[in-house]
């Protein structure tokens, strides 16, 4: 567990507990159709025609307390529809479409138009389309500029396309694609740590523009780009780095008895997370709470990487490699 994490307020392990106890839960409000474990970074739902619905929810955290302090509302859509949309491509599925559920203290027409015109923005990016949504309004309960966000995706993949660990051998390649900079996750941290040393409209040193911009920078949409790599059959698996970082994250696409082994200096980290680490966050809290500068990691056979990484221009690098054993392990 991330030591800054929990003094920032966090607590991971409490999380962690609360999934184990969901999945009970779940486990007694099942259908025949339901083919995967709560855990995973979609559920899958058998359908006909040897096809499977993938479906993830997911919110984009205290990150909206930058875009309420600052009044610049239009990007945290496009966060919210990567945290769902990119879950879901790690199975191999195409997002189909699109809900978004906004709860306010107040009805401002405007400021909700602005929230849901970069829901609408990251859907595009995404391909997929936005079906409907919920806007409620709770007085009394929030403060007239407070918010919160969430998605929900569905997306579709034949079953014998579909990717995950059983496809993973020792040996296959991980392939890291390059993240915006902190995307949506670790902001308890990050308000922790920065807002108080550095005011969110002026220039910290490494970066080079004004705090909110860095901090307001929206997550990169990976899922078009992992679907066409997923569709020419050149992808094992694939990991979303969000909550949880490195450390929890890439297991979920190692098949027992599979460890990853991450070679560090083989990607650029941006200059955000060396400020965010002079706060006195060791390397294990990063590792374990932000994606470092690699969004997606992707589990390929050795002899697909060179192609991934020409498709993917200066934006992919082979970062490490799957082992025997368990855990992530940075050199």
């Amino acid at each position: 567990m991330s030591d800054a994490y929990r003094r920032a307020g966090v607590d991971t392990e409490a999380a962690a507990k609360a999934v184990t106890l969901i999945a009970d839960l779940a486990a007694r409000a099942r259908r025949p159709e339901v083919a995967d474990e709560v855990g995973g970074f979609a559920g899958l739902f058998r359908i006909e025609g040897g096809r499977m619905l993938a479906a993830a929810t997911d919110g984009v955290g205290t990150k909206l307390e930058i875009a309420r302090m600052t009044g610049r509302l239009d990007t945290v859509g496009i966060d919210l529809v990567a945290m769902c949309a990119d879950d879901v491509v790690c199975t191999g599925a195409e997002p189909l479409f699109f809900l978004d559920y906004l709860a306010v203290g107040k009805v401002t027409p405007e400021r909700v138009a602005a929230i849901v015109e970069g829901v609408a923005e990251g859907c595009r990016r995404a391909g997929c389309a936005l079906l409907g949504g919920e806007t409620a309004e709770h007085p009394g309960v929030m403060s007239d500029d407070q918010f919160d966000l969430a998605g929900f995706c569905v997306g579709v993949v034949d079953e014998d396309r579909l990717l995950g660990p059983d496809r993973v051998r020792e040996g296959d390649v991980l392939v890291g694609l390059a993240s915006s900079g902190l995307h949506a996750n670790g902001f308890s941290l990050v308000r922790s740590g920065l807002l108080d040393r550095y005011p969110l409209d002026e220039t910290p040193p490494g970066l080079n523009r004004v705090l909110a911009d860095e901090l307001l920078e929206p997550c990169v949409i990976y899922a078009p780009e992992v679907i066409s790599l997923a569709t020419d059959g050149l992808l094992h698996a694939a990991a979303h780095i969000t909550g949880g970082g490195f450390l929890e994250n890439i297991p979920r696409a190692l098949p027992p008895g599979s460890g990853a082994r991450i070679r560090r200096g083989t990607w650029p980290e941006p200059a955000i997370f060396g400020l965010v680490r002079g706060t006195d966050a060791s390397d294990a809290d990063m590792f374990s709470t932000f994606n470092m500068g690699v969004g997606m990691v992707l589990v390929v056979d050795p002899g697909n990487v060179e192609e991934i990484l020409r498709r993917s221009q200066d934006r992919a690098f082979a970062i490490g490699e799957v082992v025997a054993g368990s855990g992530v392990h940075i050199a």
